[in-house]
């Protein structure tokens, strides 16, 4: 459940915003001193802030500004003054939206439920998942290129990763090293297939326990390798 503190010194009306709010399904805690709601905002956990703009001991510019030093959470602004001063500035200090008392709580209802979905949505954006492959005790990290074998960090070269990271990929499948060489090196051909042949070796002493008798990349006479599993 989304949680939403409202910093307001009108206790009506914040009464009746956490009304209409909690028939929406929110969470909804009141402050009514603009000090100690500061201190909640940044101590606690909230997906969304309502703030008055006339506050006793700390108005709701100053609350707002030092919000946003700390944090994204997104801040409605709502206030008597029609100025549009007051609405430049506050957008300014980094509210998402400036209300004009009175205003229908239906209407804030709709522009809170506007405003969490759009910060969810750039938060999903921001946040992309690392492409990892799990194979028994190996972990394979594509996107930051770093591998684990029973949860100790290894070091790769370039080439050794692309190759464990290939037949990772693609378990059970048998792949000769004329495959092997084009599929890693490709337009790079300095050396020959050999090359394939010392860069097996080299992973098989990083990932297996006993490279006589590999557990991960399994040589098939006469054909190639291929990663068991």
């Amino acid at each position: 459940m989304s949680k939403i503190l409202i910093i307001e010194d009108e206790e009506a009306i914040a009464d009746l915003e956490k009304d209409y709010l909690e028939l929406s399904g929110f969470e909804v805690e009141i402050e009514n001193r603009g000090d100690v709601g500061l201190r909640r905002a940044l101590e606690g956990e909230y997906d969304l802030f309502i703030l008055d703009l006339m506050l006793p001991e700390m108005d709701g510019f100053e609350i707002c500004k030092e919000i946003r030093n700390h944090k994204n959470t997104p801040i409605i602004m709502v206030s008597a003054k029609k100025d549009d001063i007051d609405k430049i500035r506050g957008l300014g200090l980094g509210a998402d939206d400036y209300m004009t008392k009175p205003f229908s709580p239906s209407e804030l209802v709709a522009r809170v439920k506007a405003h969490m979905a759009r910060y969810d949505r750039l938060v999903g954006s921001n946040s992309q998942k690392n492409d990892i492959i799990e194979i028994r005790g190996i972990k394979i990290d594509k996107t930051a290129r770093r591998v684990w074998v029973n949860g100790e960090e290894k070091n790769f070269t370039t080439k050794e990763f692309d190759l464990l990271t290939f037949l990772a990929e693609n378990p059970n499948h048998v792949f000769t090293k004329e495959e092997l060489f084009s599929e890693i090196w490709d337009m790079e051909s300095v050396g020959d297939i050999a090359t394939v042949t010392v860069h097996i070796k080299k992973i098989r002493e990083k990932i297996e326990t006993n490279t006589a008798k590999p557990q991960y990349i399994e040589t098939i006479w006469g054909v190639g390798y291929r990663f068991k599993i």
